[in-house]
């Protein structure tokens, strides 16, 4: 990406404004957005950045204002030299713990902490490296999931990016068959190597990790691979409330949803999708701004 977007404003702007763009169904996949506090000691004004591979138009300008309920606040436009801004953004980052599990760019060593389960996920051009507060919860609450009891066969991770949750799911639950899933072609090869390099096995076996490429659900080998007990979704609210019934379709009689992605502010529309499609929440983790939601679908239809 060789040009960026920065508009400065108070955190309740910048985040409704982020609402805004995950609502926004015909947003340009051109235009990636992130938002962050300017500094540590000013947590209360935050940045909103656009990233764009191309020169900034008036229209992509505009589609950034329309983000904005209240007063839209000043643009700076500002051309970068050309570099992949995903990797360099990652790399050098420190290493994580959650849960079970230590997460690291292959810059530093392995754990040798016993009872860690350790994987090394390089800076790439898909998200997951384990750092950001959704990545990490989820980990957290897959770790929950397990010391809780729960038996994993068969499990789908939706939106997988570098593969890190499947790894997760597989290694917890080391004979389920585990099928990853994203909408970004870039994935395939991404969520492959890495494989490869923490000792993953590939296939369609139990034990093993099968990686397609799909839109949410709607896919044929999603669908012949189904039902699943467990799925993973660490996606966008606005993804999350239309699969809802696709996820509650897809899941056995009492299996089990983890969502990720979503603002403690979006937590309710995300739960009333769900209980519509006949899911009920057992477990919830607030990391940051963030809610990871463990639910789980009813045992039998009611009579």
């Amino acid at each position: 990406m060789s040009w960026k977007i920065i508009a400065y404003a108070p955190r309740p702007l910048i985040e409704a404004a982020l609402v805004a763009h995950e609502d926004a169904f015909d947003w340009d996949p051109e235009i990636v957005l992130s938002g962050c506090e300017v500094a540590e000691d000013r947590p209360d004004d935050w940045q909103l950045e656009a990233w764009l591979s191309r020169k900034p138009t008036r229209a992509d300008e505009a589609a950034l204002a329309a983000l904005f309920a209240g007063p839209v606040p000043a643009f700076e436009v500002e051309k970068l030299p050309d570099a992949d801004w995903l990797v360099v953004s990652q790399q050098g980052l420190a290493p994580i713990r959650a849960g079970r599990f230590y997460v690291h760019t292959p810059d530093y060593c392995a754990s040798d902490e016993a009872g860690v389960i350790d994987f090394a996920i390089p800076a790439s051009q898909a998200f997951g490296t384990g750092q950001h507060a959704t990545t990490a919860g989820c980990l957290a609450m897959l770790t929950h999931m397990k010391a809780q009891g729960l038996v994993v066969r068969n499990c789908a991770d939706i939106g997988t990016g570098t593969g890190l949750l499947a790894f997760a799911a597989l290694a917890l639950w080391p004979r389920a068959m585990v099928t990853a899933s994203d909408i970004d072609a870039v994935c395939a090869e991404v969520v492959e190597a890495n494989a490869r390099a923490n000792g993953i096995a590939l296939g369609a076996r139990g034990g093993e990790l099968l990686m397609t490429i799909a839109d949410g659900m709607a896919h044929p080998l999603l669908n012949a691979r189904g039902p699943y007990d467990l799925i993973i979704a660490n996606i966008l609210a606005g993804p999350l409330v239309s699969l809802a019934p696709d996820f509650g379709a897809a899941l056995v009689p009492g299996g089990h949803l983890l969502l990720a992605g979503l603002l403690e502010t979006q937590e309710p529309a995300i739960r009333a999708a769900c209980r519509k499609a006949g899911l009920r929440i057992a477990a919830r983790i607030v990391n940051g701004d963030w809610s990871i939601l463990w639910l789980r679908k009813r045992s039998k239809s009611p009579s």
